[in-house]
């Protein structure tokens, strides 16, 4: 594979401007650029005149030709706009971080605004002391950095009973992966003199829902954030400013945002959002309760539905892989819907509850291919087929569907979602 990828190098070198534009793309937009006069050994046109000056854009915005990049949200998801969800356009992505006005968005009664000023974090219960803490207050305490990523419970759920997801985007970007900056939960237990007796934690949010969970106690000392930044600067109001919950590893609803309360007792308070929702139904009509960790889940992004292929040759296929158990220790492509599988190689650096890069290069004969990944994560967990995944749970799932994934490569090159069994 190194041979051929160096002779499509060398070969792609010995062609010049726009042949090598028109060979390689073949687009509308490749022959435009060929007719501009802006390719070497041509002057392009914007180097004939100043650019904007640094006073144009206090806040940098994507430039123009990136305009396509955005969350998107399904019309047929959405009941109303103060409660539903837009995605992540994973296909577009790089690395791992996740911009955020990129990041997914999970609402269940609308993105208040609040004021940091006013805004109060409470913790009481079964407590020593209780608290009342400004945002200035919590600032105060050491804080730490952690890249985690948070992904929401149903994200691919909507192909449980199929694949009807056509796109990366719709059919995994319920993810996102950030550094988050904040003080550690256990430092605010410690202060307040959590009682031995507390074996819950109930987290509360400042939004017209009052999302609320139930957390259990091992959890919430162990590696769980408060949080007021997000990849260096603070919160978007959509992401929970001025303040959240990041519990690494499991659902995103856990993370509650915009963060107002903070309750100890001995029992889970069994809320709307762990009875009626984010419960899984089996096949036996029995529902699973309190299934928080999110597991090993992997998903090739180029190639895909938006995302093409542009020919026949070689081509790098690369996608993300994630466990809420731990850090991704191998990532395996196959190119025939799993009948052969190949390791990919994982791009540095490798850290716990994060998205981790896989990449592996091909070359694409012009035939029918059907492409997977296989996630193993550090305990040894597999990441299942959606057969396995179906003979435990039934058909009635909507969360945690974490099953490996196919797209068919056409001869045309463009990309479908399919399933395989």
């Amino acid at each position: 594979m190194k041979n051929n990828r160096r002779h499509f190098l060398q070969s792609a070198a010995a062609v010049t401007g726009g042949a090598l534009l028109a060979g390689i793309a073949g687009s509308k937009e490749a022959q435009a650029a060929v007719q501009s006069g802006n390719l070497p050994p041509d002057v392009p046109s914007w180097m004939k005149k100043l650019g904007t000056g640094v006073e144009a854009a206090p806040y940098g915005e994507p430039v123009k030709y990136e305009r396509d990049v955005i969350r998107r949200n399904v019309p047929f998801l959405t009941a109303t706009t103060e409660s539903s969800v837009s995605f992540t356009p994973l296909q577009d992505l790089d690395g791992v971080i996740t911009p955020n006005g990129l990041c997914f968005v999970r609402d269940h009664g609308g993105t208040p605004v609040v004021d940091p000023v006013q805004h109060r974090l409470m913790i009481h219960g079964l407590v020593e002391r209780p608290m009342v803490y400004s945002m200035v207050d919590l600032m105060r305490f050491p804080t730490e950095s952690r890249i985690y990523f948070t992904e929401c419970a149903a994200n691919g759920g909507m192909d449980w009973r199929g694949a009807q997801m056509q796109g990366v985007q719709f059919s995994h970007g319920m993810v996102h992966c950030c550094e988050w900056t904040g003080v550690k939960l256990s430092t605010l237990m410690n202060e307040t003199g959590v009682s031995p007796k507390a074996k819950w934690m109930l987290a509360e949010g400042a939004d017209a829902a009052a999302m609320t969970r139930s957390i259990p106690i091992e959890k919430a000392a162990d590696d769980v954030l408060v949080a007021w930044s997000q990849n260096g600067e603070r919160l978007r109001a959509e992401n929970g400013y001025p303040l959240r919950l990041v519990v690494p590893g499991w659902q995103a609803n856990t993370s509650v945002k915009w963060l107002r309360r903070l309750k100890f007792g001995e029992e889970p308070w069994e809320t709307r959002e762990e009875t009626s929702k984010y419960t899984e139904l089996m096949a036996d009509g029995k529902a699973l309760q309190f299934t928080w960790a999110m597991l090993a889940k992997s998903v090739i992004t180029r190639p895909c539905p938006e995302k093409p292929l542009a020919g026949k040759g070689f081509c790098e296929v690369s996608g993300l892989a994630w466990s809420g158990l731990g850090k991704v220790k191998r990532v395996d492509v196959s190119f025939d819907g799993g009948a052969n599988w190949a390791p990919a190689s994982l791009q540095e650096p490798v850290l716990t509850k994060s998205l981790t890069r896989f990449r592996i290069p091909w070359e694409w004969n012009g035939q029918l291919a059907y492409l997977q990944s296989r996630v193993i994560d550090e305990t040894g967990y597999i990441q299942p087929t959606i057969v396995e995944m179906r003979k435990a749970w039934g058909s009635n799932a909507v969360y945690h569907k974490n099953a490996i994934y196919t797209w068919r490569v056409n001869q045309n090159g463009t990309v479908d979602s399919v399933e395989v069994n």
